[in-house]
């Protein structure tokens, strides 16, 4: 089998000159980025980077992130892939978590400034890509490089290793305790490029827009499997939905990947006309609402839609057929090729048709389990049980979504919701105890719960109820707002909150989770009500 890098390679030796990455009109073709990679591995080894080793990227959408990510392919290293919205304190867990060792990042990034690099102690160098060299505190012996030192280095195009080694780790919440590293293999990553690019029907002759960030395991694999198929990766950030649309146009986009939220801020612009390059599109991260599916189809009449449903633990496990889109609405599909999905009951017996039970994955996407976490690992990762009467199942190591689906009579799968209490918002995961913890360092607050509320676009929002004997809730609740806006990342601060003087509670006396959930959720639907009240007063005016 082959490693990602493998994927350049192969490409670079059938399409030389044709594009491989594009970001704001420049152009790198997949030669010259297979070259750029082997001497960027080679700083890396410069550096002492060694097989194993941890490289943490924290980047924006650009080429760079793609470069350090196959230098570190070729050197055998691990790399850590950052999400860029992190806050310090976020950052500081996935670098001390991981044992990152190198932190690549830019100077703009304000959290990764030098100030901060004390709060990593295993951390020993950082990489600036913006080609303009900063200061680190020299008591630390964190020495400080730009990339194009790196760059500059003696070409090194692989050192031993197998498919099954670490290829990346992808950072994810789980329902409680701090985000998880998800251990990645080669393999997983490969195998996934060559599934996905397949059902696609991805060539060379393929654009592909990567929007999301490349962080997320669904916008990564962009990149993969654009490599697999020798198309084309466009990268590029997402400002605004008119930006998107103009980008699809200038850059004659064929094949687009995007979450419930994206999609309902797409259907809702000007499209100043059909984008007729636009071959497929592609949802995941969250259930596509209906009426954002007819819209879109609407808006894009010769594009195919796919509606797809994956766990960054598994990559990718179920795809529908665009022919099915609306005969079946709902539906996340059937397994992906060469993967098999089940539908089991808590004895590990499968369910019967319509009947809901956890969505288990068996395949070559299944990864290695959670860095660091041995403990959750086994409960997530395991064999089927013998009672499946297939005991040759045994030898292979599934992975337990944590997600109730049911299928129908036909074999299509349909997601019911969350067997946890994790919140999904805009396809990212969120874990409802980080965000108590960080509510919960505010003076005044007693106590706190944090839920996920259903909405249409962005299949669920955080809210949150906090406990306080304070009188003056008012001036509580905009000290909260601050402070999750300067100690969260904006995907985690919580779109409600409710000040109240007590959390209604279980018979153990623990905080009542799904109360907690129906009074927010009555709270927002309040709220809309008189918004809409509101709204149609200042019309009759």
């Amino acid at each position: 089998m082959l490693r990602l890098h493998d994927l350049l390679d192969r490409s670079a030796a059938r399409y030389a000159g044709r594009a491989a990455l594009r970001c704001r009109g420049q152009t790198l073709t997949y030669d010259n980025l297979r070259a750029l990679t082997a001497r960027t591995a080679g700083g890396l080894k410069r550096l002492g980077i060694a097989r194993g080793d941890r490289v943490a990227v924290c980047l924006s959408n650009r080429p760079e992130l793609v470069e350090i990510l196959l230098a570190c392919s070729r050197v055998g290293a691990i790399c850590v892939l950052v999400n860029p919205s992190l806050r310090a304190r976020q950052l500081r867990h996935v670098l001390n978590d991981s044992g990152a060792c190198v932190l690549v990042s830019d100077r703009a990034s304000s959290v990764h400034a030098p100030s901060e690099v004390g709060d990593y102690p295993q951390l020993r160098s950082l990489v600036v890509v913006d080609g303009r060299s900063i200061s680190a505190p020299t008591t630390q012996g964190v020495a400080v490089y730009t990339l194009d030192e790196l760059r500059s280095s003696v070409p090194v195009d692989r050192v031993a290793g197998i498919d099954q080694d670490v290829a990346a780790l992808f950072y994810t919440s789980g329902s409680s305790g701090r985000a998880k590293g998800v251990v990645v293999t080669h393999r997983n990553l490969v195998s996934g490029a060559e599934c996905v690019a397949a059902y696609l029907d991805n060539t060379a002759d393929d654009r592909i827009l990567a929007v999301l960030p490349l962080s997320f395991d669904y916008g990564f694999s962009q990149v993969s499997t654009a490599f697999h198929a020798g198309a084309c990766v466009v990268l590029t950030n997402y400002l605004s939905p008119a930006a998107l649309v103009q980008e699809i146009e200038n850059e004659q986009i064929t094949g687009l990947a995007g979450i419930p939220f994206i999609w309902s801020q797409l259907v809702a612009v000007k499209w100043p006309s059909v984008p007729t390059s636009l071959r497929y599109v592609t949802n995941s991260g969250g259930v596509l609402p209906q009426p954002v599916i007819k819209a879109l189809a609407a808006r894009l009449p010769t594009t195919r839609i796919f509606c797809m449903y994956g766990l960054t633990e598994a990559f990718r496990s179920t795809y529908l057929d665009p022919a099915e889109l609306f005969a079946r609405p709902g539906s996340i599909g059937k397994a992906v090729p060469n993967q098999e999905v089940l539908v089991l009951r808590d004895d590990g017996t499968e369910c019967e048709a319509n009947e809901v039970g956890e969505l288990v994955h068996r395949g070559s996407f299944v990864t290695l389990g959670y860095w660091n976490d041995p403990e959750l690992t086994a409960k997530r990762f395991r064999p089927l049980p013998a009672a499946q009467g297939r005991p040759w199942y045994r030898q292979d190591v599934c992975v337990w979504s944590g997600d109730l689906v049911r299928r129908d009579e036909d074999g299509y799968l349909y997601f019911v919701g969350r067997a946890d209490q994790q919140i999904k918002s805009s396809g990212v995961r969120v874990s409802p105890t980080e965000v108590e913890e960080v509510i919960g360092e505010i003076e005044g607050v007693t106590e706190v719960v944090a839920v996920g509320v259903s909405d249409e676009a962005l299949g669920q929002v955080i809210a949150v109820a906090v406990a306080s004997t304070e009188s003056n809730r008012g001036a509580l609740a905009e000290r909260v707002r601050e402070h999750c806006r300067a100690q969260l990342p904006t995907y985690m601060v919580p779109a409600l909150l409710e000040i109240v003087a007590g959390l209604p509670r279980t018979e153990n006396g623990k905080p009542d989770r799904t109360a907690v959930r129906e009074m927010m959720a009555s709270i927002r639907a309040s709220e809309a009500a008189k918004r809409q009240r509101e709204t149609r007063g200042a019309r009759n005016v």
